[in-house]
């Protein structure tokens, strides 16, 4: 068997929701800031995910067990953005396992200052098996206690 080329690259699966949530450097001031490589994304809020944050070194990943209400940015999905946030995520073309994609219930809490608005959004999820040896941050905003890290 070969692998995978150029030629023949792994078919793009979107995942068919219209939002994404990010909680960790693809936020507003983080180090893969969403806006820097995709300018055209569009802004919509914040939500809180339900779930717990660990520390993988530069990033986090999240896992959904609602300890904390992760604060996350809502940005509008296109196919062309969630095709790059699985590159970065390496979920696609190559999965290598450490993340997955999730759809989780969310209330927006629009930019406007509007009142709270139940929606979907897609999340990047750590896989169980790239938790071992992680430390829990006991943090409900990763951008926030980064900052506060010595490293």
């Amino acid at each position: 068997m070969t692998a995978q080329t150029d030629l023949n690259p792994t078919p793009h699966i979107p995942c068919g929701c219209q939002q994404v949530a990010v909680y960790g450097t693809l936020r507003r001031g983080g180090s893969n800031d969403i806006r820097r490589w995709q300018p055209e994304v569009h802004w919509l809020g914040h939500c809180r995910l339900p779930g717990q944050l660990y520390d993988f070194g530069p990033y986090p990943g999240l896992v959904l067990d609602g300890s904390y209400k992760v604060l996350a940015e809502v940005y509008a999905l296109t196919p062309d953005l969630e095709r790059e946030l699985d590159r970065v995520e390496e979920i696609w073309p190559v999965d290598i396992g450490e993340y997955a994609k999730h759809i989780v219930d969310v209330e927006l809490l629009p930019l406007d200052g509007g009142p709270p608005q139940p929606t979907q959004v897609m999340i990047y999820v750590a896989q169980p098996a790239h938790l071992q040896g992680r430390a829990m941050i006991d943090a409900d905003d990763w951008l926030e206690w980064w900052a506060k890290q010595a490293r």
